[in-house]
């Protein structure tokens, strides 16, 4: 397997993450946005949006990041990680909806805005974000993962960008169940973190 991947890029830690604490062996392939590879005829033959990541498992070519999640879970038969009862399938995809949604226009644009420049309303992304975190810090009450008794897919989705919400002025200090539940996933055998930059908050601490 080949994991198109950013060492900036939330959505690309994301996946490789979820390969990692499955245990999915993989190479990794370095895409250089800065450059515009991602534009590139090549890398637009396995992602026509052009974005990263993209996991390419000997042909099969998978893109998105919680799509790859999913795909990794299913042909590695990880029902530990992956549910099989309905209810649990649906938990988890709940979970990975966040992800795509509150996430990706929370703490995820809010780095976006000092990380990479983009021009969205940082009071108005930020907003979002502790929307999110408030919601979230409630949900973790008295549980240690979003789903069940043990780590899933549903955890993998929200740590990247949870993580470095610091990065996009998004303080985590109000959030104790979240901080716990991010060093419970920074625990897990086979973790591998993701790169911190000094940005937002980040760059005092």
């Amino acid at each position: 397997m080949k994991l198109y991947h950013h060492p900036l890029s939330g959505h690309a830690h994301r996946a490789r993450l979820g390969l990692a604490l499955l245990g999915v062996p993989h190479d990794l392939v370095e895409v250089d946005l800065k450059a515009g590879a991602h534009r590139t005829p090549e890398f637009l033959a396995l992602n026509p949006f052009g974005q990263v990541p993209v996991l390419d498992d000997d042909g099969t070519v998978v893109s998105d990041s919680n799509a790859i999640l999913v795909y990794a879970a299913r042909k590695f038969g990880r029902t530990d990680w992956l549910p099989e009862d309905a209810q649990g399938q649906a938990a988890v995809q709940r979970w990975l909806s966040v992800a795509a949604g509150e996430v990706a226009y929370g703490p995820a644009a809010a780095r976006l805005v000092t990380v990479f420049g983009a021009t969205f309303n940082p009071e108005e992304v930020i907003g979002r974000a502790h929307t999110l975190l408030r919601r979230l810090e409630a949900h973790l009450a008295g549980r240690d993962w979003l789903v069940g008794e043990r780590p899933t897919i549903a955890d993998v989705a929200l740590y990247s960008y949870v993580a470095r919400a610091p990065e996009g002025n998004v303080d985590l200090s109000g959030y104790p169940n979240v901080g716990a539940f991010l060093r419970r996933i920074e625990a897990l055998p086979g973790f591998v973190p993701f790169a911190r930059t000094p940005a937002g908050l980040s760059a005092a601490a």
